[in-house]
């Protein structure tokens, strides 16, 4: 897959670096358990490469860290308000796929809002990881395949599932799909 520009920014691959030091792995290591090149891990640390999300996941996966923790701007709160116009958003490569975060990068449950354009994937090959995840269309059509069966979503309903199973979203309508989806605990 591409390592097409997901607007992640410098401050994520600092954050990466970091999380990656805290974990004790020097950059050839990250690179040997990710299969990923330790040249691009160097870039993406130095904010020289704007990592695909495919990339990022595969990250947060070796590095045992959410997502969205790379994109974090403040501490845990008491109460966090998300504004509307100031949410974190990345997007897939092609940008077929953006998300946007409702909750707090520092919670045990993630919630995103999710659009997936016409012919559009969450990812090229079903993928997997520890959680839960629940997903409620808002508007359009969505499949949701997990373990080789497509379940059709249509506006209002939802799907709860196992994400240890492989995954992925599809829109094989004509009009974009928006969905919200919540996943416990947030993945990676």
């Amino acid at each position: 897959m591409a390592d097409d520009a997901t607007g992640a920014g410098p401050a994520v691959g600092e954050r990466i670096r970091r999380t990656r030091e805290e974990r004790g792995l020097s950059v050839r290591e990250l690179a040997a358990r990710s299969a990923l090149s330790a040249g691009l891990i160097s870039q993406v640390e130095r904010g020289i490469t704007d990592p695909s999300l495919q990339t990022l996941r595969v990250i947060a996966k070796v590095l045992n860290t959410p997502l969205f923790d790379f994109f974090a701007d403040t501490e845990p709160a008491d109460v966090a308000i998300i504004r509307s116009g100031a949410r974190m958003a990345i997007r897939s490569p092609h940008g077929g796929l953006t998300y946007e975060r409702l909750s707090p990068g520092s919670g045990r449950i993630e919630v995103l809002e999710g659009v997936l354009r016409p012919g559009a994937c969450s990812s090229e090959e079903p993928w997997s990881h520890p959680s839960e995840e629940c997903v409620v269309v808002t508007a359009g059509e969505l499949v949701v395949e997990v373990r080789g069966q497509a379940h059709r979503l249509g506006p209002g309903d939802s799907c709860y599932f196992d994400s240890r199973l492989p995954h992925r979203y599809l829109n094989e309508a004509g009009e974009p799909t928006r969905f919200t989806l919540a996943i416990t605990p947030p993945s990676y």
